[in-house]
């Protein structure tokens, strides 16, 4: 590569690094005189990068927006960093690409790499290995993600359509909300706020919104949790076959440490004596009902099933099977 291109993008490189930088400044870092950093500007412009001239004591140059991404400078550790993100984000659910969108993108990046750092990432890649199975695609489309997001930094109204899942008939409409926030969670993506169509706060799957719409005005959110609080608790509350309620002995922080929030809903109760330890009520809707002894039996800590009698006994059925094995009686041949 010869000299003048290599300066013009290392230019590049230090302009992409953010801030203004002075034509002395960039003068000293290439090594050249201030009148030849101009015409490396007027290189970069000319191959439609977007390098914006910055007036004043402490003007200089530096990259505004443009009407599409010029090319990327990256150092060793920024490579790694965007193709580890990429993997990770695809390997959890979460990456906001939708389709083959960031295979394609790690695909542009390693195509583009020195042969040297490709062989070292690819040495990462092949070698690195994971401790939990991959999530299932619920990536949102980005014409659905970047509308809900502008919403929900605007505190702008949203008109969504929105199919729901079984547990809520399935059905497919349009909805209004003031959305509250955006939460990943598990894999997916969530927007918690107010549904104007029945006057209370809901929270929607991304995945299954197939078009957003920002209208016009403005809201004030209101006071309180914050989105996440708001999503775990929509999540633990939502409706399943059973309600199950549990007091649990121990303080509310100890006892949500052990069962996430979207899981179960943890609040403390009065000790009974006014004194020491007391006790919290514990409420879980679950589809099935077969987990929850084992769950509970973890807790490590005196609790009682309140609800349902079908619990109650799955409970003994477990505490039964641990008795047997701590006599080492066998279990009974079918």
């Amino acid at each position: 590569m010869s000299r003048p291109v290599s300066r013009v993008l290392t230019l590049l490189e230090l302009l992409q690094s953010g801030g203004v930088r002075t034509v002395a400044e960039l003068a000293d870092r290439l090594g050249v005189g201030e009148r030849t950093v101009r015409r490396y500007v007027d290189h970069l412009v000319d191959l439609d990068v977007p390098v914006e001239s910055v007036r004043g004591r402490y003007g200089g140059y530096r990259l505004a927006p443009g009407h599409r991404m010029p090319p990327l400078m990256l150092t060793d550790d920024e490579a790694l960093a965007v193709l580890l993100g990429l993997v990770a984000g695809r390997r959890t659910g979460i990456t906001a690409a939708a389709g083959t969108a960031g295979e394609t993108a790690a695909a542009k990046v390693r195509r583009v790499l020195p042969e040297r750092l490709r062989h070292r990432l690819d040495a990462v890649l092949d070698s690195l290995t994971f401790t939990t199975a991959p999530a299932g695609s619920a990536a949102p489309e980005a014409a659905v993600l970047l509308p809900v997001a502008d919403a929900v930094r605007h505190h702008r109204p949203l008109a969504i359509r929105y199919t729901g899942g079984r547990r809520g008939g399935g059905g497919r409409g349009e909805r209004t909300l003031y959305p509250y926030g955006l939460v990943a969670h598990a894999g997916r993506w969530y927007v918690t706020g107010r549904d104007l169509s029945v006057g209370a706060e809901r929270t929607f799957r991304l995945d299954r919104i197939d078009g957003a719409r920002v209208l016009p005005g403005t809201f004030e959110p209101p006071p309180g949790p914050g989105p996440a609080e708001r999503v775990l608790t929509a999540l633990a509350t939502a409706p399943y076959r059973h309600e199950v309620t549990v007091r649990v002995r121990g303080t509310a922080e100890e006892i949500r440490t052990r069962l996430p929030g979207s899981v179960a809903i943890v609040a403390a109760e009065d000790a009974e004596d006014g004194e020491g330890e007391g006790w919290c009520r514990v409420e879980i809707r679950a589809e099935r009902l077969d987990w929850l002894p084992g769950l509970l039996a973890s807790l490590d800590r005196p609790f009682v099933v309140e609800r349902p009698d079908e619990l109650r006994g799955l409970v003994a059925d477990l505490a039964g099977r641990l008795m047997d094995a701590v006599r080492g009686t066998p279990p009974p041949r079918g």
